[in-house]
């Protein structure tokens, strides 16, 4: 399917009352209100599987009152002793299905937006297997959800994305969960087979550590390197289009030489010090860029990203930012060494493709077709990154 038939088919979805058969998995979707960029890396994995398999793709829609009602279920929900908010519809219009399903497949931010769901008059009884995919979860808050962590059990599968929560889950819930880590779409971040200039010396977006972004701004302001960073909360801002701002990022990032990084919410106290892999090393290394920042100490980083260099190590406060940059400056061949392998294997491991097959294998059902035709796409890529010659290093001015 092309870019301009998804949309199209994605801008009826959003206005479709019924759903049209044909297809064997269920997958809704709250980008078309829920469109902080934060979100935009998951709205990006359900593109990826609408492309490589039959999906309806319901796109909710708020009612009249529904950020009334989102604000007042949230709350509660922590001290809702009845058990029954999380199954309240918050506000948004009702869905009606006609059809069987093979798969239902919700996919969350946070468990805030479990509610969503309810909007969808029985989707249990149309779908012969389920999965909730909650992508943000941290261990220490686990015992405080006890109010709604009951909801879990109407899915045949729970998935997240944070692997120091696994175990801490699944003791506080009493069955299996799967970790299912970040990706990104490497078809559209992979600089390959046409890699662009680098003309960005630094690239920060999202969460970044004060003292790193000082040294590099009095950098930037000597005119000793071109850095481009955010100029407001990022994060928190809604976009557009949340494929828009994939583009804009992917494109911005293939053109950067150094990318910065960091552990996942590693200035933000709900971790309670638990250590995981941020989307940003997934992005950075599909790009070609060569990552400067602070590599997470956790198994989950060390079994992703098992290859040399993955990430040059500086300080957080920055007092070593600008001697790291010369020094891997002075070095091109290495530079370019760097970035063709982190090209080369985020093809290889981090396509959101490697996450929705593994999610197959374990709810056991068959991949599609067009799945096999976009690994082996992204394999020749491999191939051909491999063994081309990196032309866009250049030296800091």
């Amino acid at each position: 399917m092309g870019p301009m038939n998804k949309n199209n088919t994605l801008q009826e979805a959003a206005h479709a009352p019924t759903i049209a058969p044909g297809q064997r998995i269920l997958m809704p979707t709250c980008r078309n209100f829920a469109r902080r960029a934060f979100r935009c890396g998951l709205y990006e994995a359900q593109d990826v599987l609408v492309d490589i398999d039959n999906v309806d793709l319901i796109c909710l829609e708020q009612g009249w009152g529904a950020r009334v009602n989102q604000s007042w279920l949230r709350l509660p929900l922590y001290h809702d002793i009845s058990r029954k908010l999380m199954f309240v519809n918050p506000g948004l219009q009702r869905v009606r299905l006609t059809r069987e399903y093979d798969l239902f497949v919700a996919i969350f931010q946070d468990y805030r937006e479990l509610p969503y769901i309810n909007a969808i008059d029985g989707w249990r009884n149309h779908c012969k297997t389920s999965v909730c995919w909650i992508d943000e979860i941290w261990a220490a808050e686990i015992p405080g959800y006890k109010y709604w962590l009951h909801a879990l059990s109407q899915f045949d599968y729970v998935f997240i994305g944070c692997r120091g929560s696994v175990a801490t889950l699944e003791n506080t819930i009493n069955r299996p969960c799967h970790w299912l880590p970040g990706a990104a779409d490497m078809l559209r971040f992979n600089p390959y087979p046409n890699p662009p200039a680098r003309v960005i010396d630094v690239y920060s977006i999202g969460r970044r550590w004060d003292g790193v972004h000082r040294a590099l701004l009095r950098a930037a302001t000597a005119r000793e390197i071109f850095y481009v960073y955010d100029t407001f909360a990022g994060n928190n801002t809604e976009v557009y289009d949340h494929q828009q701002h994939r583009n804009l990022f992917a494109n911005v990032a293939k053109r950067s030489r150094y990318f910065t990084v960091a552990p996942g919410k590693m200035d933000d106290q709900a971790t309670h010090g638990q250590v995981e892999v941020g989307y940003r090393y997934f992005e950075g290394v599909a790009a070609g860029t060569v990552m400067i920042g602070q590599p997470p100490n956790c198994e989950a980083f060390r079994e992703l990203f098992d290859w040399p260099d993955v990430v040059m190590p500086i300080q957080p406060d920055g007092s070593d930012v600008i001697t790291v940059l010369n020094e891997l400056d002075s070095d091109p061949t290495r530079v370019s060494a760097i970035s063709r392998r982190n090209a080369v294997e985020a093809l290889l491991r981090h396509d959101w493709i490697y996450r929705w097959k593994e999610m197959f294998r374990v709810v056991g059902i068959e991949p599609p077709a067009r799945m096999a035709a976009r690994e082996q796409r992204l394999r020749d890529l491999a191939d051909l990154a491999s063994n081309a010659t990196e032309n866009e290093v250049s030296t800091l001015p």
